[in-house]
């Protein structure tokens, strides 16, 4: 039996890294798929007003997209962002999160430069200074992007950039199937 105890830790660790090495680090389960939206309270990033973002999203697919000025890989994401906004006529929302680190006396400087510089995609923006809302949707990283049906049940969720090919490939087919229903 001690002869076999080897051979048996060598199969056992060669199939989870065998396991490990075939899955797609960008796919990452989310336990909110099939549940509704976080229901909270939030702040409009241009006007300072707060809402509830579940009744924003009642009646419309939305794609909720996560991001940051600070954030390299949401400058690259933000011109796809732009055409898709450009193409589409999905409900596009953004959550300005924790965009308050270079500039303590206007904490929204940051994300407006960005949005100025790069272009505006969204309908609105919620501006999640402290990170409650990213928290609730179990952010842990920008950009993140999420597809939410006219219901305000989450159906998708993106962690990292959206390519032309995940657009393509993944999310426009499943955006088309939510608008039918």
């Amino acid at each position: 039996m001690s002869r076999l105890l080897p051979l048996v830790i060598f199969v056992v660790l060669a199939w989870f890294l065998y396991d490990g090495l075939g899955r797609d680090t960008k796919k990452i389960p989310s336990p909110l798929i099939g549940k509704n939206f976080p229901i909270l309270e939030v702040e409009d990033f241009e006007t300072g007003d707060k809402f509830q973002i579940q009744t924003r999203l009642k009646g419309k697919v939305s794609l909720v997209n996560v991001w940051a000025s600070w954030c390299f890989a949401c400058r690259a994401e933000h011109q796809m962002l732009n055409n898709i906004a450009a193409k589409n006529s999905l409900q596009i929302v953004g959550i300005n999160y924790k965009d308050n680190e270079n500039n303590k006396d206007n904490k929204k400087e940051d994300g407006a430069k960005f949005l100025r510089l790069l272009g505006n995609p969204y309908d609105f923006i919620v501006f999640d200074e402290k990170g409650k809302l990213g928290l609730e949707l179990g952010v842990y990283g920008v950009p993140e992007t999420y597809l939410v049906d006219k219901d305000g049940i989450i159906k998708f969720k993106r962690v990292g950039e959206i390519t032309h090919a995940v657009w393509q490939q993944q999310m426009l087919p499943l955006i088309r199937q939510l608008e039918k229903q």
